[in-house]
């Protein structure tokens, strides 16, 4: 066992309280403040985080609570590892508390919400860096490590951030998947709406990268038509609201990340193709995203290439506000397409459908050399530690670095291994967290020593 293993495995019960401290705050974006962009307890997982970098020695830096970041030693940085401690909403069929870090020995697993995404792999990444300094490792280039707070919702932290500090040459994040993550498809988010008058309020999806797994529909008595909506039934029966009074139904599907559809189950789709409200805006939206199809074929798109393969769309949201329905689409596109191609053909579907385009916002396809000395160096580390050939990989998921050239995500899922995330019962091993780090750590020292 090297000595860095060595060392991580003396700090492991340490690592598994600071990721409990930082599980305990649930850092969802929430309402803006002055001095907190994207409330407070975002701002709070800052502040915990960089509180732990200084009693490590580290020298620390808070960007206005947009991000944070913490300088191991005093040489200018060439190294920056990119983690966020914000966190998607906890959403339905937790067996656990999401906010309680659960340490399951039998599975050896630690559940809760930022356990893999992006928590986990932020304590690695520190404890990582503690190993590098402690163990007086010969560094002769600067290491950064660096704390966002809006990854889930944009990265307006990492803009920002950009916009104050330089970022060093070289940056990986570990938001994403081993051995390396070299290529990520182009991005786009829809926002629409249309006129609503239906005496029904929907409300489904919390966040628009990801695959809605419920979606609430409540009907209210209409005093000047003297009923109400029509509803299918489990019977397969029609029911019309004549008297006053509310029915509520629930329909339930399974949720996933935006960028892998397939793995869950659209509540939105399902009640589409379901029929469950009869008009002309539910009716369009079926025919566009019809129940089970990913690709976005029947909007025009359905685009795949030989590197990063199919696409993904997905309706992801769709709520009921101030007399009009909102919706919301996640599209992620392969590297031979362009944002303008893309943003043309939906915003086209839609409009001919009879929707208003509230915004329509997205980024090109991230592609870096695989055969840079940064990305093989990487490669090598990962093959050291674990024992198994080392590869680049394209992925539909935007990770931290999708608009950093030459950045890659390295880490921190492995292969063929699901820490659920964005999902209920998220987690990540210790063994994983250890090995996170012990890879980190590894590679700070081939990169900089």
């Amino acid at each position: 066992m090297s000595k860095i293993r060595d060392y991580l495995e003396a700090h492991k019960q340490e690592m598994i309280d600071f990721l409990a401290e930082l599980v305990a705050i649930p850092s969802v974006q929430g309402e803006a403040e002055e001095g907190f962009p994207f409330g407070r307890m975002p701002a709070k997982a800052l502040e915990t985080m960089l509180k732990k970098c200084g009693e490590f020695g580290f020298t620390v830096d808070n960007v206005e609570n947009y991000a944070g970041s913490a300088d191991i030693n005093s040489l200018p940085a060439e190294l920056a590892v990119l983690t966020h401690l914000d966190v998607v909403p906890v959403g339905t069929g937790w067996t656990t508390e999401p906010y309680v870090l659960r340490h399951e020995p039998d599975t050896d697993k630690l559940v809760g919400r930022g356990a893999i995404d992006d928590k986990g792999p932020a304590v690695a990444a520190l404890f990582a860096a503690r190993a590098v300094k402690e163990l007086g490792m010969p560094l002769k280039k600067g290491i950064r490590l660096i704390f966002g707070t809006n990854e889930e919702n944009g990265s307006a932290d990492l803009a920002y951030y950009r916009k104050k500090r330089e970022l060093p040459p070289m940056v990986f994040t570990p938001d994403g998947e081993y051995p390396v993550i070299n290529s990520e498809k182009g991005m786009l988010r829809v926002y629409f709406s249309t006129e609503w008058s239906l005496p029904v309020e929907i409300k489904a999806g919390t966040v628009i990268n990801a695959v809605p797994s419920e979606c609430r529909i409540t009907s209210t008595f209409d005093p000047k038509t003297g009923c109400g909506v029509f509803f299918d039934t489990e019977t397969g029966k029609t029911t019309k609201i004549t008297e006053k009074k509310t029915h509520v139904e629930t329909i339930n599907g399974v949720s996933a990340h935006a960028s892998t559809p397939e793995k869950g189950k659209n509540a939105i789709t399902k009640l589409l193709s379901a029929g469950r409200i009869d008009c002309e805006p539910m009716n369009e939206l079926k025919k566009l995203f019809p129940h089970g199809e990913f690709s976005g074929k029947s909007c025009g798109l359905g685009f795949s290439d030989d590197i990063s393969g199919d696409m993904t769309c997905v309706l992801s949201m769709l709520n009921t506000e101030d007399g009009r329905l909102h919706g919301a689409i996640d599209i992620r596109f392969p590297l031979d397409r362009t944002k303008a191609e893309i943003s043309d053909i939906i915003c086209g579907r839609l409009s001919a459908a009879g929707f208003d385009i509230d915004s329509c916002e997205g980024v090109e396809p991230h592609c870096t050399d695989e055969n840079s000395e940064f990305v093989q160096a990487l490669l090598r580390v990962y093959e050291r530690v674990t024992g198994d050939k080392g590869r680049c990989i394209a992925i539909g998921g935007g990770t931290y670095v999708h608009e950093i050239e030459g950045g890659v995500a390295f880490g921190a899922e492995f292969p063929n291994e699901d820490g659920h995330m964005h999902c209920p019962d998220e987690f990540i091993t210790v063994e994983n967290l250890l090995k996170n780090a012990e890879i980190m750590a590894e590679a700070m020292a081939e990169l900089c020593c």
